[in-house]
């Protein structure tokens, strides 16, 4: 965009932009459940660590973790495709984000919303859950270390992972609740950037 001065994009473009963003969220969103489980492992159960987070669990967990992504992608994607637009639309965003789309549509949205929310609740709400639970372990095994160093090392293994998680998860949900108020659209592309390009560029510390 920078280089050609243009901001114009196709309408199979946009599609492929939107599926690509909820692939690669979706995805985020399972690593880092993933991420709190293998911490947990690591400060709970030092001893059996290699044993449990061995390659063949850790290539199960990435797998499921691309296949429901893949899954969730498509089927929001193809629930977009279902709708009718205009010829000509301006998306008041950086990307096509899948609810400024939605809201471009001529066509009724109430099935996608109804996907859109569901999908939230189990996509969002279950692993965020499991990070919940996770740490809420580590808590509780890093209370019973006796040494002040010990609880110390074992906390600052964390510090990193719950950045991601609180910039991600934050952001995420400060997008979604004021993506309803037109007023905030400024606000809502601002926190955007956040989880879209802030919190990947901080996977590689966290790794």
């Amino acid at each position: 965009n920078i280089q050609t001065q243009s901001q114009v994009i196709t309408y199979k473009g946009c599609i492929t932009q939107m599926c690509f963003f909820i692939l690669f969220g979706a995805l985020d969103d399972f690593l880092l459940t993933v991420m709190a489980y293998d911490r947990f492992v690591a400060i709970c159960h030092p001893l059996h660590y290699a044993v449990i987070m061995n390659p063949r669990l850790c290539g199960l967990l990435l797998l499921v973790s691309w296949i429901m992504s893949t899954l969730h992608s498509l089927l929001q994607s193809l629930m977009v495709l279902r709708l009718s637009f205009c010829t000509v639309l301006k998306i008041p965003h950086f990307f096509c984000e899948l609810n400024q789309i939605l809201k471009l549509a001529c066509s009724d949205i109430f099935l996608n919303n109804l996907v859109i929310y569901l999908a939230a609740v189990l996509l969002g709400g279950v692993p965020f859950a499991g990070i919940l639970y996770s740490y809420s372990k580590i808590v509780s095994c890093i209370h019973g270390i006796p040494s002040a160093q010990g609880k110390f090392k074992a906390f600052s293994t964390c510090v990193s992972h719950l950045s991601v998680v609180f910039l991600f998860y934050c952001t995420g949900l400060g997008v979604n609740l004021s993506s309803a108020a037109a007023h905030r659209l400024h606000s809502g592309a601002v926190a955007s950037v956040m989880y879209t390009v802030v919190t990947p560029m901080l996977n590689p510390i966290v790794y």
